[in-house]
């Protein structure tokens, strides 16, 4: 139902943008650039569906090899006094557990090409076990939230797209992405806790507290490093990691004596048919985002909200990373572009252009999440998933801030 509003708000606010530049500023282009932004993110969303056709290929057959190999069980069974708590509506020892278990360490390590694949495959186990099959289970919007929320320990493509722009140390953002997606992922956590009635017992806040000294731990580490040397070991442990599971799949099916490029081959035709499934729910989202953009509805706002600032005396520099805030949760290369061209027009080392980068990785794309997931498994009805993704959203955004000025004022 929120997402429904919200696809319908979309269209009506570039209309009614549209309309009052026509009557009373005369002018008649904004129309064909919404039009021409409508078709252009119709051919943009078949392209990032093509463009996951063949990592979706890729992970669903590895990921077939690794449950018919019985590492996706074994992870099940080791994370399973955690999960079993949070996705009390999953059984224990099921393969739904195992592969949100890989999908939220590759969402960890910045591994969002890997990411995807086990996302869709931990939906795609949830909903065997769904009875109300166009409805969202609870298990579902947990697995969503978490997702919305990012918890990134190593944001890799960050730091490069700073070294791409110019920054004397790329990667002086990543305490503060690290710190604010922690914040935004506890806090969407706890909030859907108490909406599901999770009790949040020991077993839940030891595991917790494990993810907080780990976050700690890495920051500790990193922090003691050059900026060269942290692009370079957190870029080789993240892929060392995602090519040891990948090793762990094959030699677990060689064990198994099963045919592994057999195995292989049909998971990935399970891959390929979730990639033209997704097709219709990307491009309804991302045209939608397109017209609401074009009809600049979103520089009127930031505008407003820079004068307001001014107004009431406070400082206006955070006003700058606004539209990457704003646009984070509706677009991933949306809000990507929007931090570059913060970064083009203050420079790499400016504080709104670290900021912006601490706002784009402090959390996920939620709406971009919504689309896939739900839409690769056929759910229409989700719930009250929007209205939770969005307040980690939120609160990822303003930790971001908070967490900027503290580390460069």
């Amino acid at each position: 139902m929120v997402l429904n509003i919200i696809w319908i708000a979309f269209f009506a606010i570039a209309f009614l943008m549209a309309l009052g530049a026509t009557l009373f500023d005369g002018n008649l282009q904004i129309w064909s650039d919404i039009m021409n932004a409508s078709f252009s993110q119709a051919a943009f969303a078949f392209e990032v569906s093509l463009g996951l056709t063949g990592v979706l290929t890729l992970w669903m057959g590895l990921m077939k090899i690794g449950e018919r190999g019985g590492v996706i069980e074994g992870m099940s069974r080791l994370i399973s006094p955690f999960f079993s708590r949070l996705f009390p509506g999953i059984p224990k020892g099921h393969p739904a557990m195992g592969a949100i278990f890989m999908n939220v360490s590759a969402n960890m390590l910045g591994l969002d090409n890997a990411a995807t694949p086990m996302g869709l495959r931990a939906m795609q186990e949830m909903q065997s076990l769904n009875k109300k099959k166009d409805t969202a289970t609870d298990a579902m919007i947990m697995f969503l939230v978490l997702n919305s929320s990012g918890l990134c320990l190593i944001p890799i493509s960050i730091m490069m797209y700073r070294a791409q722009g110019g920054a004397s140390n790329p990667s002086d953002i990543f305490i503060p992405i690290l710190v604010a997606t922690a914040i935004a992922t506890l806090v969407g956590l706890t909030a859907l806790c108490i909406k599901q009635r999770i009790r949040m017992d020991w077993v839940i806040w030891s595991w917790l507290s494990g993810i907080g000294a780990v976050v700690c731990a890495v920051a500790w580490v990193f922090s003691r490093m050059s900026a060269e040397d942290v692009q370079k070991y957190s870029t080789f442990g993240a892929n060392f990691i995602l090519f040891g599971v990948i090793m762990a799949f094959l030699i677990a099916g060689v064990r198994k004596r099963i045919r592994v490029y057999d195995v292989f081959i049909e998971g990935a035709k399970e891959g390929f048919k979730t990639a033209v499934m997704i097709i219709p729910y990307l491009v309804a989202i991302l045209v939608a985002i397109g017209m609401f953009r074009a009809s600049g509805a979103l520089d009127i706002f930031t505008g407003w909200v820079e004068s307001l600032v001014n107004f009431l005396g406070g400082d206006t520099r955070w006003v700058g990373a606004l539209p990457t805030m704003l646009m984070k949760p509706l677009s991933g290369s949306g809000s990507c572009a929007m931090m570059l061209d913060v970064m083009k027009a203050n420079g790499a080392d400016a504080f709104v252009s670290k900021l912006a980068a601490a706002v784009r990785g402090s959390t996920d794309t939620t709406f971009y999440i919504l689309a896939v997931y739900f839409g690769s498994v056929g759910i229409r009805k989700t719930r009250y998933a929007a209205g939770y993704a969005l307040l980690a959203d939120i609160t990822g955004a303003v930790a971001a801030v908070f967490t900027a000025y503290l580390f460069f004022g």
